[in-house]
């Protein structure tokens, strides 16, 4: 390329294979749905394991994938998925936005949801997945877990606080999180934000960046 030729950037829609995976049946005894957002580098097929043991009869599990997936080590065997970055950043949230909308109606669109709870739990990077899909406004949502996520610039980053007014919103995160206890001053300052703004229901539990099963089955417990 010389000096006087120029550099262009375009962009082609193209269609894309989506994998979702769940637990339980989705029958007329179903009473609760959660989707479960998994979080940078996972894959949903592990992620949806840690709700084995909340499912009954009445219960039914989705936990969709994200779409671009990667070699998470040297030797090409692990894989992890992510849901977005920096690159095309609008372009990738609508798309995902998109995405999870499509999945929602595939599975819900000729159902009366007048009697179900439609509970969305998003872990680490799949906490501003979920509120930013939330957000769109296309969904049923009655309670919203936020669980080890971090937005740099608040949570008015991803939704606005006033959507969230009459949801049941919880904040779960654990007291050794590797990505939290690294920077206590930030985080403190992220919380108290997030209680100024949606009063979340603040869940501490012993531990790392994970799902901690117990936890969740006590929060359930709770609702």
């Amino acid at each position: 390329m010389t000096q006087d030729s120029e550099l262009f950037e375009h962009q082609i829609k193209i269609e894309r294979t989506a994998r979702y995976y769940t637990l339980g049946e989705l029958n007329e005894n179903t009473k609760t749905i959660w989707f479960v957002v998994h979080g940078y580098g996972q894959l949903s097929q592990f992620f949806i394991r840690k709700f084995i043991n909340i499912i009954d009869n009445e219960t039914f599990i989705v936990a969709p994938e994200a779409p671009s997936r990667f070699y998470l080590d040297d030797n090409f065997k692990r894989v992890g998925a992510s849901w977005m970055t920096r690159e095309l950043r609008q372009s990738e949230i609508d798309e995902n936005n998109d995405y999870l909308n499509t999945l929602y109606e595939k599975l819900l669109k000729d159902r009366d949801l007048t009697n179900i709870e439609i509970n969305i739990l998003g872990f680490s990077q799949g906490c501003a997945t979920v509120c930013r899909w939330f957000g769109a406004g296309k969904i049923k949502c009655n309670r919203l877990l936020l669980w080890a996520g971090f937005f740099s610039n608040g949570i008015r980053e991803v939704i606005e606080p006033e959507k969230l007014k009459n949801i049941e919103t919880y904040y779960i995160y654990g007291d050794k999180d590797e990505f939290l206890v690294a920077y206590p001053e930030v985080s403190e300052k992220f919380r108290a934000t997030m209680i100024e703004e949606i009063n979340p229901k603040i869940v501490c539990f012993e531990g790392k960046h994970t799902v901690d099963e117990p936890t969740l089955q006590a929060i359930i417990a709770g609702f």
